[in-house]
């Protein structure tokens, strides 16, 4: 009897445990789905990243939030043009290094462009505290060697430890762009970015007119810091 009984606190005890613990990877035999209420919690379960529906809208999107912020705070997603209009997405790691996202009937919804020549089985997407989204080798962790980081492509938030500005070696531009509303992450009309025409200077965007501008940067302060008359015509 007190074996039967101490069995069962083992097994009770083992399945708090495991609901307990943040699962911050998922690997190439792995899936994050809507319907069964699929997340990657990073470590110390400070971000999220699963499927939301934003505002008012039905659709579905796969994104990044805080865990213990309400109302909810959406820092990054990754759909943010090509929406799910059901609960049918699953999110997958494939072994030659891209992340894809998919609807029910195996339509690709988003990808990474992170292709790699090799296949490799270690690959895994995690999920860290930073709030940064990596695909890498389950053996490297090298943040030089990533194969894909969400981090290179904000959303409306800049994040502590997250860059905008250029990067020359890997090719691309990292800014902030609003969302068209508070029901559509859709990339706005605003945008807040790194001009490098002369000194680098922070630059405030409504479509392509600038709207305000700091900077350059003259070691002590941004120089030069005026701000337009603001524009409310449109988000």
């Amino acid at each position: 009897m007190a074996n039967t009984a101490f069995i069962l606190f083992f097994f009770a005890f083992s399945a708090i445990l495991l609901m307990s613990t943040a699962v911050d990877i998922i690997t190439v035999n792995q899936t994050v789905t809507d319907e069964g209420n699929g997340t990657i919690d990073s470590a110390s379960e400070v971000f999220r990243l699963g499927f939301f529906s934003p505002g008012k809208s039905k659709n579905r999107y796969l994104g990044i939030w805080y865990m213990k912020i309400l109302p909810r705070v959406v820092v990054w997603v990754a759909n943010r043009d090509t929406p799910l209009s059901d609960t049918s997405g699953v999110l997958r790691v494939e072994s030659n290094g891209r992340l894809v996202l998919s609807d029910g009937s195996g339509r690709v919804i988003w990808l990474t462009n992170s292709t790699r020549s090799v296949v490799d089985n270690t690959t895994v997407a995690q999920l860290f505290d930073s709030g940064n989204l990596v695909i890498r080798n389950g053996n490297d962790g090298d943040p030089k060697n990533y194969f894909w980081e969400s981090f290179d492509y904000p959303g409306n938030h800049l994040l502590p430890t997250q860059k905008i500005g250029f990067d020359f070696r890997k090719g691309l531009e990292r800014y902030l762009s609003s969302w068209r509303s508070p029901d559509d992450p859709a990339p706005g009309n605003y945008s807040f970015r790194i001009n490098i025409d002369g000194y680098p200077q922070l630059m405030g965007y409504n479509h392509s007119n600038v709207i305000f501008r700091i900077g350059p940067w003259d070691s002590v302060e941004f120089s030069g810091l005026r701000f337009l008359e603001p524009d409310q015509s449109s988000q």
